[in-house]
């Protein structure tokens, strides 16, 4: 029977597989969407267990993740910079980092924070060394520069106008060991720099322009403000005071400029609640990051609702299809089916036969769209991890088995249809047609 079965197939080989091609594709769809939306919930996870706390101004919390976190390019309020110094002084706090966001280089984020967040955000460095003056800085791993590079900072971006500061050019000082994270593709830089290039000083009193600068939103009319904040007593105009070789002092016994986020590493679980508790006032917010993450899977999942019913109705109109198709292919085979019960063979090997190829056909099918499906995931997920630094693991879990299983029980289904169809017939009516 299989020889006879591999000798029909190779016979009707254009049928067969424009019948496996249609069942692949169908089943590709739905793994692929399985697949990434799943690669999306991991790596998002993996990112944000890098960071325990984060603290920024009353506002959306989605915005404050998806800024410090992920490095979303978009405008933060800023809150009183001497919520810093609590924070250091704060015996519940390991270590507490300030980031500041809004320039760039070659597309790259350029990152204001400090040595302690550069040495405890992958566990140490690839090469090089954590930078020690204004003028140094460290790239993540996916950064595609070299070391002792130079960097020179763009406020904005190219498409929207960008200004490149002259005050201050980074040299890089040392790489990033991988993380998986958007930071992977970040230029960290000493956040006093930031804050001498833009004219903002300790103490400064200037809140507006130190929200624009520091959080990255300047507009098109208030681009060239820099200039004004730093204005000498002799009616000099300058950005700030920017000084490559200037030593670090991370101390933050003084007052900070205003800040976008404030990375925090409680000393304990317990700490961590409690200092999620006390900065949840009017002006500050505190947030964990899986708990964002939790609410934008719930959205997440709307998405993927949607995307698997489609996939779900794509599948369905591949087995209308199919059915059509193998009503059709039994009509011409009718004088086939006829011939073999005129022989001598019994109703139960015809059946057998037809339920075997076009089962058999259905099963290659699926193995190849879950092929395909998990090719596609690769392809994406690749394509997302090279623009946003996110490692997207992509693999199958227990429960793509029961999907398999289901469409293999769908497949058994199907195929039963057209070996009804030839069990049913007479060898006289066969013949006769």
């Amino acid at each position: 029977m299989i020889r006879f079965i591999l000798s029909d197939l190779r016979r009707l080989w254009a049928g067969s597989l424009v019948v496996v091609l249609l069942v692949a594709l169908a089943t590709a769809l739905g793994v692929s969407v399985v697949l990434q939306e799943r690669a999306l919930r991991l790596g998002s996870a993996r990112a944000a267990d890098k960071f325990d706390l984060v603290i920024g101004a009353g506002g959306s919390e989605t915005q404050l993740v998806l800024s410090s976190v992920f490095l979303q390019p978009s405008p933060l309020p800023l809150m009183p910079g001497e919520v810093l110094g609590k924070l250091a002084a704060d015996p519940r706090v390991d270590w507490a980092a300030p980031i500041g966001f809004g320039d760039s280089f070659s597309g790259y984020p350029i990152v204001g924070t400090t040595t302690m967040l550069a040495q405890n955000l992958s566990g140490g460095l690839a090469e090089g060394k954590i930078f020690a003056r204004e003028g140094e800085a460290v790239i993540g791993a996916a950064v595609k520069l070299s070391l002792g590079g130079e960097i020179k900072p763009m406020h904005g971006s190219l498409e929207e106008g960008g200004e490149t500061h002259t005050e201050l050019v980074y040299h890089i000082a040392g790489r990033l060991r991988p993380t998986g994270t958007a930071w992977d593709r970040a230029i960290l830089v000493p956040i006093q720099a930031v804050w001498h290039i833009h004219g903002m000083e300790e103490h400064a009193e200037d809140g507006e322009h130190e929200n624009e600068a520091a959080s990255g939103t300047d507009s098109a009319e208030h681009g060239h403000e820099h200039e004004k904040v730093g204005a000498d007593h002799d009616g000099h105009e300058h950005h700030g005071v920017a000084d490559p070789d200037a030593a670090l002092d991370e101390s933050w016994t003084a007052g900070a400029p205003g800040l976008p986020a404030i990375l925090v590493k409680p000393k304990t679980i317990a700490d961590a609640y409690k200092l999620r508790q006390d900065y949840r006032s009017g002006n500050t917010v505190a947030v964990f990051p899986g708990e964002v993450l939790t609410n934008l899977y719930a959205t997440l999942g709307d998405a993927k609702q949607i995307l698997v019913a489609v996939a779900s109705g794509a599948q369905v109109l591949v087995a209308a299809s199919l059915v059509l198709v193998t009503v059709i292919h039994i009509g011409q085979r009718r004088r086939q089916i006829g011939a073999l019960r005129a022989f001598g063979a019994p109703r139960g090997a015809i059946f057998g036969i037809v339920w075997l190829e076009f089962f058999f056909l259905v099963a290659v099918g699926i193995a190849l769209g879950f092929a395909l499906g998990y090719a596609a995931a690769l392809i994406l997920s690749s394509m997302f991890s090279q623009t946003s630094g996110i490692t997207m693991p992509v693999g199958f879990a227990r429960e793509d088995a029961a999907l398999a299983a289901v469409l293999l029980a769908f497949a058994t289904i199907l195929a039963a249809l057209p070996a009804v169809l030839a069990y049913r017939q007479s060898p006289a009516q066969a013949l006769r047609a």
